[in-house]
């Protein structure tokens, strides 16, 4: 339930590639967001540069209250709502969810592996808490994922994006409920 004074985090979209520019805004408004991003090769004036790059253009998560996304809205009329598509309301996802997102998507390792939802079966996979290693504590979904030899720990924003860890030896994990 969104209450006026608690910050959520909000699934937003920055249209025509603008998430850089929202980014900017936010921070000097000091309302936290998170882009998730990947290091992609490009070519500037002839030569290969290695850049951040969003994984997903114009997605860009929000964290603020309701007056705080009313002031931002505002002042950014291109930030939009990313809804439900059966319920017609705000995506919000829960902190612990999203802190987990997070930890897992700053890294911007090149072996992270980002799926749209539909993309892969959560239903399939056993839910998992990784107990060794880099992301040690986190939980997820452990399953096969399309492009991977190996079976992986996926952390899904359901309805928004997916992200699979890095390749984890199966003895680093264990089955949780």
């Amino acid at each position: 339930m969104e209450h006026s004074d608690d910050p959520h985090w909000y699934a937003m979209r920055a249209t025509y590639r603008r998430e850089p520019e929202a980014v900017k805004f936010l921070h000097e408004e000091g309302v936290g967001c998170f882009v998730p991003m990947r290091y992609a090769v490009r070519m500037k004036q002839g030569r290969k540069v290695r850049q951040l790059v969003p994984v997903v253009h114009n997605l860009i998560f929000v964290r603020a209250n309701r007056p705080e996304m009313y002031r931002v809205k505002q002042r950014i009329v291109y930030l939009q709502y990313i809804t439900d598509s059966r319920s017609g309301e705000k995506i919000i996802i829960p902190d612990e969810q999203m802190k987990r997102f997070i930890a897992v998507a700053g890294t911007y390792s090149d072996q992270l592996l980002y799926f749209h939802p539909d993309e892969v079966n959560l239903a399939k996979g056993a839910r998992v808490r990784v107990i060794g290693g880099e992301f040690e504590g986190y939980e997820g979904i452990f399953l096969k994922v399309k492009g991977a030899r190996d079976r992986r720990v996926v952390i899904a924003i359901p309805g928004i994006i997916a992200v699979a860890m890095a390749t984890i030896h199966p003895s680093l994990v264990e089955v949780i409920q």
